[in-house]
């Protein structure tokens, strides 16, 4: 092919279906078919240690399993697998950082696919990423704190549309599922926001201690297993989940669909991103290697504690379910 005519997938945020053009990535082809030579000479991999950038604070879920992944991660390829957490502007920063570093598959990042969807928003063309491995599907929780004074979902909204003070609704950030959920829940009551404060954090954990000390009435974030203890404590008050069916750890909480909120019936989706041009046949090596790690009971355990599913599928699969999350 001629440098004139750059492949479909060499345009930023293609690999993950949100270029100008579609585009599904041949990865297997082009590191099994494609590249013999290439691949032959490629300088053995990795030959040093490993970098993954977290999008969120310490202390929530996905710094927890980045964690448990890294630790493996580190058993299976024999060099040190470091978590750096990069917190800020909804997962944006994390996402910037690794797309400036080398593309040698020695930096990834953990995150969800809204990240992805907020740099293309911001128009960030010359950032460009790949999804590598899909990691979890995650439920969006919707919890009442100490400060909310009435019981039910329903009590809640009639609370905001009351006037006077309204409810204090806090997300995981500006763009984040949680924050989507908050704007289409506001949208199907036809109202202009009166009511309802948003309060924007970098990541769950310190969101979960300010809800815990009744900062605010309300949040939204994913499901993690430190929510689902406060429920149980009755530190929390379960509102509502965005999943496709209830979650099994809370089987009498309704989702948003079940409460007539189809469209803010939201979950989300993490996984790892190398930057664009990180070769092939290392993407494919990650992938297998973070699948493989996925069917051990012990990480399996730690996501379904939490009420997440584990995600399955080739990078190409990955890259199509962040395209859908892109256009939702």
């Amino acid at each position: 092919m001629s440098d004139a005519a750059p492949t479909a997938c060499e345009h930023p945020f293609a690999a993950a279906g949100l270029g100008r053009r579609p585009c599904v990535l041949g990865l297997a082809a082009m590191a099994l078919g494609g590249l013999p030579a290439a691949h032959a000479q490629a300088p053995a991999w990795p030959r040093k240690p490993i970098r993954i950038l977290v999008a969120y604070p310490p202390g929530g879920v996905s710094d927890q399993v980045a964690r448990a992944l890294a630790e493996r991660l580190a058993q299976r390829l024999g060099v040190p697998v470091l978590v750096e957490n990069r917190p800020g502007a909804s997962g944006t920063l994390a996402m910037e950082a690794l797309a400036r570093s080398e593309p040698d598959a020695h930096t990834l990042c953990f995150a969800a696919a809204t990240a992805v969807t907020l740099m293309r928003s911001a128009g960030a063309a010359g950032l460009p990423v790949r999804p590598v491995a899909g990691v979890m599907r995650t439920p969006v929780l919707v919890v009442g704190t100490p400060a909310l004074a009435v019981k039910g979902f329903a009590a809640m909204l009639t609370l905001a549309r009351e006037g006077g003070p309204g409810i204090r609704w806090a997300t995981t950030g500006a763009g984040t599922t949680g924050h989507l959920v908050l704007e289409r829940v506001k949208r199907a009551l036809g109202t202009d926001g009166a009511g309802v404060t948003h309060i924007p954090y970098q990541g769950g954990g310190q969101q979960l201690n300010d809800a815990l000390g009744g900062h605010f009435e309300v949040l939204s974030t994913n499901v993690a297993q430190q929510q689902l203890e406060s429920i149980r404590a009755g530190r929390l008050q379960a509102l509502a989940v965005g999943a496709p069916a209830r979650v099994t750890a809370l089987p009498d909480v309704p989702t948003l669909a079940e409460l007539g909120f189809a469209d803010a019936n939201l979950d989300s989706i993490f996984g790892l991103f190398a930057p664009l041009r990180t070769p092939p046949e290392r993407v494919l090596r990650i992938h297998a290697e973070v699948a493989d790690v996925l069917r051990e009971a012990r990480l399996r355990q730690l996501l379904l504690d939490a009420s997440n599913t584990p995600l399955e599928g080739s990078p190409e699969v990955f890259a199509a379910l962040v395209a859908q999350h892109s256009a939702r």
